[in-house]
């Protein structure tokens, strides 16, 4: 029997806001419905609150960590960021709802306590996850695993509940992971290097889309037109196998937009946009079934115990 999982639904405004604990996407859809008050049979999609990835997939639900927080949309509500700043008196209003939304998820004085430290020291709240659950460290981006990396080990450790050698260990292995995938980068630049050389021409129209993505925007603001990060954005366009380089929830998105869509995002012809969107997906299924292989070993274990 699969085991149940806490959540957090809300509506698109984000006025409404409940726990649910549940077994699977289909469950979470029709006791998430019925909390915001949604008649029963209409037809809803999920996608996750903070970047609007659409949530589609069974397996992938599950890799996802506790207490993670979904947004229920009907057929024409779309998602969109939280913006505190709109400009003009928008603001007021936008300032209402996120007010309403903070006191919903006040769960705990513990939580919020977290919350502060996690802004002082974002390893916390990566600490937290793995806490959770080991298995999500393989869903972390290159970004989150170095932040694990830079952590203060004896802090590390005792967020985490390990001893200190627990915890310099899995530092280590970590960061022999990300030297790994760096070398394995280098290698394709320098086959990159070699074609460039070979085709001048080719390298040359290269370099020009590379120069026209070189733009300084702030990473963490999201594109109004294609709805990405910025920082996504400039992996896709500026970095050696992006895949390796983007969590997993921003690869699912990757893959769920689609060629044709991906194509107007980034501004390159088909045959490359379907090469990149090729290897996300290859990167997207190799992650969720090494999650897949560790839940069912852990299952596994927990069987042979009892």
């Amino acid at each position: 029997m699969t085991d149940r999982k806490p959540c957090k639904v809300c509506n698109f405004t984000r006025q409404k806001s409940y726990g649910v604990v549940v077994p699977s996407l289909d469950d979470l859809k029709m006791k998430g419905s019925e909390f915001l008050g949604f008649s029963p049979g209409d037809p809803v999609t999920v996608v996750l609150e903070n970047d609007g990835t659409i949530v589609e997939d069974q397996a992938y639900f599950l890799c996802l960590p506790l207490n993670t927080k979904f947004m229920l949309l009907h057929e024409k509500e779309t998602w969109s960021p939280v913006r505190r700043v709109d400009g003009g008196t928008a603001w007021m209003a936008r300032d209402s709802l996120l007010l309403e939304a903070d006191i919903v998820e006040a769960d705990t004085v513990e939580a919020d306590s977290v919350d502060a430290s996690s802004a002082a020291a974002p390893w916390l709240d990566l600490a937290q996850q793995l806490k959770q659950d080991l298995a999500s460290i393989i869903l972390m981006s290159e970004a989150d695993l170095q932040t694990l990396v830079d952590a203060p080990c004896l802090e590390l450790a005792s967020a985490l509940g390990f001893q200190e050698k627990k915890a310099e260990d899995l530092q280590e292995t970590v960061q022999r992971v990300l030297d790994r995938r760096e070398e394995e980068r280098q290698s394709k630049e320098l086959l990159q290097l070699y074609l460039k050389a070979a085709e001048k021409e080719d390298g040359q129209q290269e370099e020009q889309s590379h120069g026209a993505g070189d733009v300084e925007v702030d990473a963490m603001e999201v594109d109004s037109a294609s709805g990405f990060m910025s920082r996504t954005l400039m992996v896709l366009k500026g970095k050696t196998s992006p895949e390796t380089r983007l969590s997993t929830e921003d690869l699912q998105m990757v893959v769920s937009r689609g060629v044709g869509a991906m194509e107007q995002v980034l501004g390159w012809d088909r045959m490359r946009t379907s090469a990149l969107l090729q290897a996300c997906e290859a990167e997207l299924t190799g992650r969720l079934q090494q999650v897949q292989a560790v839940q069912s070993i852990r299952n596994n274990t927990q069987l042979e115990s009892s």
